[in-house]
């Protein structure tokens, strides 16, 4: 159940001053009867949008002040309902508002509400005001609330990157394609190529504030207002740059939505790649990474076993969120002008997809900073599978050889080596020429991970310096990001 609301029986909690009929519905002045039991269990809404309370309150207040300035609403009429309103969110502070069998949703249960506590005044918060602008509003303020939330969270996980990288600089650890032994890098860099995935999907949800910033309320239904209404000051006072430009769009529009649950599904994909790189680390048979026991997992049965059920549940539900993006697309692909109830659809995935990143992302940096690096490990295997070939190659190329002549005679001297069973840097003098004679022993000087971890110094490269350049650059990243994220949306 939301925080702040109880639900109710039939005729509990009822009113001093109920709407004309306790079983009124906003729009039943248009029907003759009374809506069908089964129809209201089909399409109402409040078991879901109900966690739009807090937004729905903060529109209601913006757009009852506006209709104060305007004229629309006397002033004791606005203070009367203004009184209502918030004690309609402390009831909610105190878990004590009570959700009514007959309320439809979140915003007629606080309307219900408000017309108990301020009487027929409470009637007048609705002018040029509809649901679809409504709602639409609600969320756009839920999600960019919550936007910031996940870039704080976002931002702890690539402080722990960065602080385990920074703990293990000197570390290196064999690069990899199509998880075989590539090249050495350094440890540090493998961990900040991470932290450049989750900046990015940092700079989408930044990026994607801008286009959520605007308020479709004053839009109405559809069509505007005829009321001199004024829809720039709401804007302003909910912290939105801007009015929706078209009324139709605005009340139709769901791409904030989706886009959102895009950059969510692909921070979701990034977890999952840090949980599936974890899960083979700990195995025995690479042995890289040890969990730490208070963010493990133990088995039923086997004694023995400490389960990496963080970093697989990072895994299995970048699936879900993925799923919450393409089950709200499937929604919008054939809807008309402008809006229908099928957009009722985009609160679950919305909820869904946030509530699992809030508690995700603490436990995946948990997980992370916790973490034992076997650095001896991870050093001995750099080298293997003679990672070092490429080396080799632009060694000769430096010495004049032509690229494909180069990566011939390197791919020889691995030939050559894996029949014999020895390493690249075990051959003789002898062994160096009958190979080929290009390969003098003046090779031996790239033949060390140490040299190849110094000669990759290029911009982005796995040389320490490089390394290093690119961990402080990430940490003023990172502030950056949480000085955004504690900023209040249009300050």
């Amino acid at each position: 159940m939301a925080r702040g609301i109880r639900i109710v029986g039939a005729g509990a909690g009822a009113d001093a001053t109920p709407p004309p009929s306790t079983a009124a519905k906003m729009w039943s002045g248009r029907l003759g009867s009374s809506t069908s039991r089964r129809v209201e269990e089909y399409t109402i809404g409040i078991a879901v949008d109900r966690r739009l309370y807090a937004e729905d309150l903060d529109t209601s207040l913006a757009h009852l002040h506006m209709l104060r300035s305007v004229g629309l609403v006397s002033a004791p009429d606005a203070r009367t309902i203004e009184t209502g309103l918030r004690e309609i969110r402390r009831e909610f502070d105190r878990n004590e508002f009570v959700i009514e069998p007959g309320d439809e949703d979140i915003h007629a249960a606080i309307e219900r509400r408000l017309f108990g506590i301020a009487g027929e005044v409470a009637g007048r918060l609705h002018t040029g005001r509809s649901r679809n602008d409504q709602v639409a509003t609600d969320l756009r303020l839920y999600l960019r609330e919550h936007v910031r939330r996940l870039v704080l969270a976002v931002a702890d996980l690539e402080t722990a990157l960065i602080s385990v990288a920074e703990q293990n600089r000197g570390v290196a650890m064999p690069g990899m394609t199509h998880l075989q032994h590539a090249q050495p890098v350094l440890f540090a860099h493998h961990l900040l190529a991470h932290v450049h995935a989750l900046a990015r999907d940092v700079d989408r949800m930044r990026d994607w504030d801008k286009r959520a910033a605007v308020s479709p309320l004053g839009s109405g239904a559809l069509a505007g207002s005829s009321l001199p209404l004024d829809p720039a000051a709401v804007a302003a006072e909910l912290g939105f740059d801007r009015p929706a430009a078209n009324s139709i769009d605005a009340v139709s529009d769901r791409d904030f939505v989706a886009e959102f649950l895009f950059a969510a599904a692909l921070l979701g994909v990034h977890l999952s790649r840090i949980g599936e790189e974890v899960i083979l680390w700990a195995t025995p048979e690479f042995g890289w990474v040890r969990l730490d026991d208070a963010w493990s997992t133990g088995s039923s049965i086997m004694p023995q076993k400490k389960n990496p059920d963080i970093a697989e549940l990072a895994r299995g539900k970048s699936g879900r969120l993925i799923g919450n993006l393409t089950g709200l697309l499937a929604t919008l692909k054939g809807l008309p002008l402008a809006y229908d109830r099928d957009l009722q659809e985009d609160k679950e995935p919305v909820f869904d997809t946030v509530e699992q990143l809030i508690m995700l992302l603490p436990a995946v940096t948990g997980m992370i900073a916790t973490l034992g690096i076997d650095g001896e490990r991870l050093a001995a295997a750099a080298p293997a599978g003679f990672a070092l070939a490429t080396d080799v190659a632009e060694w000769l190329v430096c010495r004049g050889v032509a690229f494909r002549e180069a990566h011939e005679i390197s791919g020889s001297f691995v030939s050559y080596c894996e029949q014999r069973g020895l390493d690249l840097p075990e051959l003789t003098d002898d062994q160096l020429a009958e190979v080929d004679p290009q390969l003098t022993p003046e090779v031996r000087g790239v033949l060390s991970v140490e040299a190849a971890l110094r000669a990759r110094s290029s911009v982005g490269g796995t040389a320490p310096a490089r390394v290093a350049e690119q961990s402080a650059q990430l940490i003023d990243t990172v502030h950056a990001q949480v000085a955004w994220a504690n900023a209040k949306p249009g300050s």
